[in-house]
């Protein structure tokens, strides 16, 4: 049987509009998990990460590819699971009570297009169920931008 929340998220990916997919799918990865203090998306856009929707505190608009787990992220074009921020050098605190987080690239043809970044204010809150259930996610966002040739 097919997770539940990898099944609503295919029902929101159906929605052509990048924006509006984006915004439902953040609202469903709050509503579904708990202990997040943010969850939300980065495009890559003009060599950067550019803030896209999200629920959650006010978040840093631009990150630096060469900057935090996000840049981390793009860099290696593989998720990132830090348990405890405060112990990652590079961690960019947009929100001083984060202290674990989890971000995911969205691959489309080998690159990087998206990025799907949760936080929370647990350490250690990100699962091995919880990592591969956004990463299947990520995996349908990625044919969902393909399918509905998505750009930013």
């Amino acid at each position: 049987m097919e997770n539940l929340f990898i099944k609503q998220a295919e029902g929101i990916l159906e929605e052509p509009d990048l924006i509006a997919a984006l915004s439902n799918l953040s609202a469903l990865i709050m509503e579904s998990f708990d202990q997040l203090n943010w969850a939300g998306f980065y495009f890559v856009k003009n060599g950067e990460l550019v803030l896209g929707p999200f629920q959650g505190k006010v978040a840093c608009t631009h990150i630096p590819f060469d900057r935090g787990v996000c840049g981390l992220t793009y860099r290696t074009q593989t998720p990132q699971v830090v348990d405890d921020v405060l112990s990652t050098k590079d961690h960019i605190a947009c929100d001083s009570a984060s202290r674990s987080e989890l971000c995911v690239p969205v691959l489309v043809n080998g690159s990087c297009v998206l990025e799907i970044d949760l936080d929370s204010p647990i350490c250690s809150r990100f699962t091995e169920e919880m990592t591969n259930d956004i990463c299947a996610v990520a995996a349908r966002l990625a044919n969902a931008w393909v399918n509905h040739n998505w750009t930013v």
